[in-house]
């Protein structure tokens, strides 16, 4: 609901209701409490930058005009509300590219968000981008650990060690360019929101492997010193 207050692409395309209180994704039941999708509500992409020329957004843009053109051709598609956070140097030269883009099923939305919504935020999206190519070769993006962390699937330009954090297949997809880009969100938009569609099977994978990180780390790290302090005592 905050998102909805102040940006347009988060906002309900339903009249308003005395009974729901709506966004362009969820609904909330206010005599019950309950909160459930719209029944047509977009997919939700997220990307983070610093807006630097380390991360060329050409390519993600390139790629959702390619998508845009796929939804009007009759692709059985959702709609995509895109946002991209974070400031720099660059943005204001992005965002006019944006203006003139004029999509209809694809929205954007570039907000500065403040650092307790940015955790809610990866955990409500469907998709991450990361286009973050380390110019070392050697340094992997934290934004994409971060959205790991929230059990979001992503979706990341390759780079010479991109491998060790993205597993293609396994917890996300590599791309190269554009055009590889508007395939892999055609496909796993495809059976969106299917509960058996790969992007699923992506976000199942990434709460399986976190959980059991964070157990084995418990015990690696946490249990020997609690074992030492009870011997103490």
């Amino acid at each position: 609901m905050k998102l909805a207050n102040e940006y347009s692409p988060f906002k309900a395309r339903e009249p308003e209701d005395p009974v729901f209180e709506r966004t362009a994704f969820t609904e909330l039941d206010t005599s019950s409490g309950d909160v459930a999708y719209t029944s047509s509500h977009p997919a939700l992409l997220l990307s983070s930058t610093s807006w630097t020329e380390d991360e060329d957004f050409s390519i993600l843009l390139k790629a959702l005009i390619e998508y845009e053109k796929l939804v009007v051709s009759g692709q059985k598609l959702p709609s995509l509300v895109c946002v991209i956070t974070g400031k720099g140097p660059l943005k204001d030269y992005y965002g006019k590219q944006i203006e003139q883009l004029q999509l209809k099923h694809v929205q954007f939305c570039t907000p500065w968000l403040e650092a307790e919504d940015y955790p809610v935020l990866l955990g409500s999206a469907d998709l991450g981008v990361c286009l973050h190519r380390s110019s070392s070769g050697l340094d992997l993006p934290m934004k994409v650990v971060d959205m790991f962390g929230c059990c979001l699937p992503v979706c990341a330009i390759y780079f010479n060690c991109i491998h060790e954090l993205v597993r293609h297949e396994e917890n996300g997809l590599i791309f190269r360019d554009a055009c590889e880009l508007t395939n892999q969100l055609k496909m796993l938009f495809s059976e969106f929101p299917n509960a058996d569609s790969k992007l699923q099977q992506f976000r199942n994978y990434l709460r399986q492997t976190y959980q059991v990180r964070w157990h084995k780390n418990w015990d690696q790290t946490v249990l020997p010193l609690l074992n030492q302090l009870l011997h103490r005592s």
